[in-house]
């Protein structure tokens, strides 16, 4: 891959970064092959912590919170807002308590991703107000094979579609009209987890009616224009069955579940795509999908059948191309292969919701997201469950802050790199030492402290790191649990030695502070870079060539 290459200097790393006179809304923009969010002109970078369900819905609960995820070195926080908190009346509105939150995340300088609970939220439908709820013939429930109705209101319920999105329309002016200056608020998800349980499709009368029909001709042009970059999954569903141009769901995508499921995606992604258009007539602020992944082996409806997931990922960018992008909620172990699936041309990386933040390898999957994906960001789920004994993401988090700067001025370029053990699926980790190349040298990252006699455990799957260049020969490596060694790329010297390394950290002016010169034993006499387990640092390293 070709990336366009940046300043080296660390004058270069924030010269970029001041305000302009006048605030636009929050935006997306491309640096070189990374996409970032722009506030307040400036990029950036979401260290973040997702609220538990429905912590945001009251004021006292988060009384004490606001100031601990500050502490424990947030800056965005991602809170729901729900459809039956700011509309308990048809087309009355309560802002109060949106207001509450948005002034005590202002008082505690952290910026809001909002969630926006509407129809769905973990595919079902608790959050949308009584006067929803109670009226099921103009609000419709999806139904199972049976007839019986599930807690999940239909997308083909027109009043549902139009109802939600005067709802998110209004929040987003209201957000517009109290936060455009500031902007506070920077990004928006559409609904929460949306798909189908526990069936593949919903059977309602209208549904069912709706099946019966063709596939939809954009979606078909969406295959045939794509044809070549399908996800493999798509590719081969709708090829082995000769790559129809028409017909219906199972005679291009399958019979049983693999076309009921395909006929779910267009269908959530269609009033996704009407929800979004709608709150950006209001606000146009970058706006995303979240998914519930499925579990290897399950069938649509064990998991939420039709939602953004990676099979279907295609069927969502055909039918939802206002949606900014689709983001993953990572709660397997297998994190290295599922970002490397959603972190496309068309689609940047956003990690909302993983592990809770007491969960051994979340560090590193935000260091390894962040440097390796280019992610937008990363948000470890229920933060404010931990914020009193945040443990080891509080350290991470504090040198992803140091390093924010020089991260943002990399993202895009080749000078930035993330390591983590990888791991499939229900496999034992990979421990496998990763090499890459950046600048001039090529690096090695063991994730053991001594690499003649590596000794894995456990905690093993928690170590990883990332390096920055900064300089024609100078980096920044940060992390835990690794060991760096280095050869030079090309040239009549072969071999690379250090010419000086500190551990150290980034003041908050942003200026360097080194502690230890680390040019004897912590580095074997010059022979590799360590940065030991438990304890997530920054160590400032100057290399040189000899023969």
């Amino acid at each position: 891959m070709i990336r366009k290459l940046a300043l080296y200097s660390a004058a270069a790393a924030t010269c970029c970064l001041s305000a302009p006179l006048l605030a636009d809304a929050p935006s997306l923009r491309k640096q070189g092959d990374a996409t970032q969010l722009i506030v307040n002109g400036k990029p950036h970078l979401i260290i973040g912590g997702e609220l538990s369900n429905s912590a945001a819905s009251s004021a006292e609960y988060m009384a004490p919170h606001w100031a601990r995820l500050r502490a424990m070195n947030v800056d965005t926080v991602l809170a729901p807002v729900a459809w039956e908190l700011i509309e308990p009346f048809e087309g009355r509105y309560d802002w109060s308590s949106f207001d509450a939150m948005l002034k005590a995340a202002r008082a505690n300088d952290l910026k809001l991703v909002i969630l926006w609970f509407g129809a769905w939220k973990n595919s079902m439908s608790t959050y949308v107000p009584s006067w929803v709820k109670r009226d099921q013939a103009r609000f419709p429930r999806a139904a199972t094979a049976n007839g019986q109705g599930v807690e999940i209101l239909s997308t083909f319920g027109d009043e549902t579609l139009k109802a939600d999105s005067r709802a998110f329309a209004a929040l987003m002016a209201h957000i517009k009209a109290v936060d455009d200056v500031e902007n506070t608020v920077v990004m928006t998800q559409v609904e929460n987890e949306i798909g189908m349980l526990p069936v593949a499709r919903d059977y309602s009368p209208a549904a069912s009616a709706a099946f019966a029909q063709p596939v939809p001709a954009a979606l078909v042009e969406y295959l045939v224009r794509n044809r070549d970059s399908l996800v493999p999954e798509m590719k081969a569903m709708w090829l082995d069955r000769g790559a129809k141009t028409q017909g219906s769901w199972e005679e291009l995508f399958g019979p049983g579940d693999a076309g009921a499921e395909v006929f779910t995606a267009w269908h959530y992604a269609r009033f996704a795509e009407e929800l979004t258009q709608a709150g950006k007539a209001s606000y146009n602020m970058p706006m995303y999908v979240n998914v519930a992944l499925n579990r290897p082996g399950r069938a649509p409806g064990e998991y939420p059948s039709g939602g953004p997931l990676p099979h279907l990922i295609d069927v969502w960018k055909a039918g939802a191309p206002t949606i900014d992008f689709l983001a993953p909620d990572i709660y397997f172990p297998n994190f290295t292969q599922i970002v490397a699936r959603y972190h496309r041309a068309d689609n940047p990386l956003f990690i909302p919701e993983a592990h809770n933040a007491d969960n051994p390898p979340v560090p590193a999957n935000a260091f390894y997201s962040i440097a390796e994906h280019d992610a937008i960001g990363f948000s470890p789920f229920s933060i404010d469950s931990i914020d009193e004994d945040p443990g080891a993401i509080k350290s991470a988090y504090g040198v992803l802050q140091q390093l924010k700067p020089y991260i943002l001025q990399a993202q895009g370029t080749d000078r930035i790199a993330g390591f983590k053990p990888h791991q499939a699926y229900d496999e034992s980790l990979d421990y496998a030492p990763q090499q890459r190349v950046i600048g001039d040298y090529r690096f090695t990252v063991s994730f053991t402290m001594d690499i003649q006699k590596p000794v894995m455990t456990p905690e093993t799957a928690g170590y990883g790191g990332m390096i920055i260049q900064i300089g024609p020969e100078e980096y920044l490596v940060a992390g835990q649990g690794i060991t760096v060694t280095f050869k030079p790329v090309a040239g009549d010297q072969p071999l690379a030695g250090i010419d000086v390394a500190h551990e150290g950290v980034f003041d908050a002016a942003g200026q360097w502070k080194p502690g230890r010169l680390l040019n004897g034993d912590q580095t074997h006499q010059g022979r590799h870079i360590r940065l030991f387990p438990d304890n997530w640092q920054i160590q400032r390293v100057k290399l040189y060539r000899y023969r």
